[in-house]
C-alpha cells in the first residue's frame, strides 16, 4: 500500500482511496455543472478572479517557497521563469478568467440541426465531458486556466500539478473553489491532488474507477510519454514544442529578424519557442547575419550547419541531436536549406507537429508551407510565440494537442465538449 505525507497538514494518506474519493466528488459535481447555468458559472469565474486579486499576496508569498525551493534544487533558469508569478502574471491570470467568463456558453449550443424528409428535425448540440484529469508540471497558470476553462464547459477537474509549483496551484485552487462557493455551485468542481507522490498519477491514468473521463497531459517528454502508454482514458496529447521557423527567399529582412528574435527570446521555457531556424541559401548571406546579430545581443547560443559556420563566425557545430531538441532556453539550431521543399522536409522529418512559422512575401510559398505541413499550428510572418490560447482569443488553455482526435491546437471551452444528437418528431415511426 502507497502511504506518503500529504501535502496538506495530518494523516498519512491511502493514495488508491484518496484518489478514488476525489473521483466520485468530482462525479459528482460534473452531474450539477452539466447543468449549470451560464449566469452561475459567470458569477463562479467572477468571484474567482476576485478572490485571486484579494488574495495577491497571500499567492506571491506561496509562489516564494516554491521558488526558493526550486533555486536549492538548482533548477534551470527556464524553469523557474515558467514557475515564478509577480503582480503581472497574475494580473494576466485574473485577466484570463476574466475574459473566459466573457466567452458564449459552450453547452447546449446548437452546432448544427436539419430537417429530415420524414418530418425528424435533428440536432447537434454541445456538451460537457464529464470529468478532466490536468496532469501538468510547474506552471502555476495553468492551475487556474484549466480550472477556469473546465468550469465554463460544465466540466468537473481533477488537478495534478508538479510538486515544485505545489504551494503555489494550492492557494490558487482555494480562490477558484471560493468563486464555485459563491455562486452556489459545488467546489468539488475544482480539486488540485493533495499529495505529491507519484501514485497519484498511476490512480488517475486508470481512471479513479470510471470517474475521469479524459486526460491532459501538459509538460515534457517523459510525462507525455509515460500518461500515453499507462493511460486507460482518452488522452489530448501534449507534445513538446519542437518549433521551426523558416526564412523563405521572399522574406522581408526587418520582419525576419523582429519575428525569429521575439519567436525565440520573447520566453525560452515556453512550448512555442522557436527551436529550429531554416532559411532558404538566397538569402542566407543578407539575411541570416543581422538575424544572428539580434539573437546572439540577447545571449543566445546559435548551432549551425557547415553552411551556416562558415558565415557565422560566432556559430559551434549542430550536432543530428540539436534537430530533435526542445531547448527551453537561449539556444536555436539553425540550418540552410537549398528551398522551400527541403525546409517542409525538414520539419516534417524532425517536427512534434506544435507549431511552425514561415517569413515570407511570396503567397505561393505560404500556401504551399500552410498545405503540406502537418503541425497543430501555422503561422506566416508573425512570431511562434502566438500559439497560445490567450492570443487565439480563447481566454486560456489546458495545452496545445498535437494529436489528431477531438482537439487540436489550443484546447479552450469548445475543445473541453463534446455534443449530443436531439432529435425531435411527432409521431413518426421506422417502416
Amino acid at each position: 500500500m502507497n502511504r506518503v505525507e500529504p501535502i496538506v497538514q495530518g494523516i498519512e494518506q491511502d493514495i488508491p482511496a484518496l484518489m478514488l474519493a476525489m473521483g466520485r466528488r468530482a462525479r459528482a459535481a460534473a452531474a450539477r455543472l452539466a447543468i449549470a447555468s451560464a449566469e452561475r458559472k459567470h458569477a463562479a469565474l467572477v468571484g474567482a478572479a476576485q478572490a485571486i486579486d484579494a488574495r495577491r499576496a497571500d499567492i506571491l508569498a506561496a509562489n516564494r517557497l516554491d521558488m526558493e525551493r526550486a533555486v536549492e534544487k538548482g533548477m534551470t533558469k527556464a524553469f523557474q521563469d515558467r514557475l515564478l508569478l509577480n503582480q503581472a502574471r497574475l494580473d494576466n491570470i485574473i485577466e484570463a478568467l476574466r475574459t473566459i467568463a466573457e466567452l458564449p456558453d459552450p453547452v447546449g449550443a446548437v452546432i448544427a440541426e436539419w430537417d429530415r424528409p420524414n418530418g425528424l428535425h435533428i440536432e447537434r448540440v454541445r456538451t460537457p465531458l464529464g470529468v478532466i484529469g490536468v496532469i501538468y508540471e510547474s506552471r502555476p497558470n495553468v492551475t487556474a486556466d484549466a480550472g477556469a476553462l473546465c468550469l465554463k464547459s460544465g466540466n468537473a477537474v481533477v488537478l495534478r500539478g508538479g510538486s515544485d509549483s505545489t504551494h503555489s496551484s494550492r492557494t490558487l485552487v482555494e480562490c477558484l473553489r471560493q468563486g464555485l462557493g459563491q455562486a452556489g455551485l459545488p467546489e468539488d468542481g475544482v480539486q488540485l491532488v493533495p499529495v505529491t507522490d507519484r501514485a497519484a498519477v498511476g490512480e488517475m491514468l486508470k481512471g479513479l474507477a470510471g470517474n475521469i473521463d479524459v486526460i491532459v497531459p501538459r509538460g515534457g517528454k517523459s510525462l507525455v510519454a509515460r500518461v500515453q502508454s499507462e493511460a486507460r482514458v482518452p488522452v489530448f496529447a501534449h507534445l513538446e514544442g519542437l518549433v521551426h521557423v523558416y526564412i523563405d527567399r521572399s522574406a522581408d529582412l526587418e520582419k525576419a529578424v523582429g519575428v525569429t528574435l521575439n519567436a525565440k527570446m520573447r520566453r525560452t521555457g515556453i512550448c512555442g519557442a522557436a527551436e529550429t531556424l531554416l532559411v532558404h541559401r538566397d538569402v542566407a548571406q543578407s539575411h541570416l547575419p543581422p538575424i544572428v546579430a539580434a539573437l546572439v545581443a540577447e545571449g543566445c547560443e546559435i548551432r549551425g550547419d557547415a553552411a551556416v559556420m562558415a558565415l557565422i563566425p560566432e556559430a559551434i557545430p549542430a550536432a543530428e541531436q540539436d534537430w530533435k531538441t526542445e531547448y527551453e532556453d537561449a539556444i536555436i539550431a539553425v540550418r540552410i536549406v537549398e528551398n522551400l521543399e527541403e525546409a517542409i522536409a525538414h520539419i516534417e522529418h524532425y517536427s512534434s507537429h506544435h507549431t511552425e512559422a514561415i517569413i515570407a512575401e511570396d503567397p505561393g510559398a505560404v500556401e504551399k508551407f500552410f498545405n503540406e505541413i502537418d503541425s497543430a499550428i501555422l503561422v506566416h510572418n508573425a512570431s511562434t510565440q502566438f500559439a497560445d490560447g490567450g492570443e487565439f482569443g480563447f481566454g486560456g488553455e489546458i495545452g496545445i494537442a498535437t494529436g489528431k482526435m477531438h482537439a487540436r491546437g489550443p484546447v479552450g471551452v469548445e475543445q473541453l465538449t463534446s455534443f449530443k444528437y436531439r432529435v425531435r418528431g411527432d409521431g413518426q415511426v421506422r417502416p
